[in-house]
Order: structure tokens, then sequence, then C-alpha cells
């Protein structure tokens, strides 16, 4: 069983247990989320999409940590010029592990 939500601009493939990392959400660790915007879902009697999001369906999660990716190093140059430029960049997570999925 599994199903497809939307957040943050991604959609991502979720199962029951599973520890996801999204885009940052405001909540507080151990604060309890839910993802409303449920693409598709599946089970053993089969498929169900949405058009573009299945109604009455959520997925809940427990949020486990705030925290920030590894840098990414975004170098300028150009040569001959004596240009060039560094800067970094840490994207903000949210780890969620995924408790229930309805329909």
């Amino acid at each position: 069983m599994y199903a497809i939500i939307k957040t943050g601009g991604k959609q991502y493939k979720v199962k029951e247990g599973q520890i996801l990392k999204v885009e940052k959400l405001d909540a507080e660790a151990e604060d309890e989320v839910t993802f409303d915007k449920v693409l598709q879902y599946s089970d053993e009697e089969g498929y169900k999409f949405g058009r573009p999001y299945i109604e009455n369906a959520k997925v809940t999660g427990k949020v486990l940590e705030q925290g920030k990716d590894k840098k990414v190093v975004v170098l300028k140059y150009k040569p001959k010029r004596r240009y060039s430029k560094k800067t970094g960049h840490r994207q903000p997570y949210t780890k969620v592990l995924i408790e229930n999925i309805e329909v």
C-alpha cells in the first residue's frame, strides 16, 4: 500500500513507516502533520487516481527533526577576466515519519 503526495512543489511516493525528507514545514519536532494533497493511492484492491487530488484522502505523519542539508557550493568563474565568485547554500528540510494513509 502506498500513496503519492504533493508537498513543497514536489511529489513523493510514501508508505507507512517510511522516513522522508521534505521541504521545510512550519512544525516543531514531535508535531503531527497532515498531507491532504494525495495524487494517487494504491492497495491490494487496485489504484485510485485523483483529478488532481483524491477527495477525503490524507496522509498523516510525525515530524522527527528540522535540519539543513549539506552545503552546495556555487562557483562562478570567467576566464581571462580575473573574476571568480564562490558562494554556498544549505537547503532547510523537515524529516517526517509517515504513520497513516487514509482514503
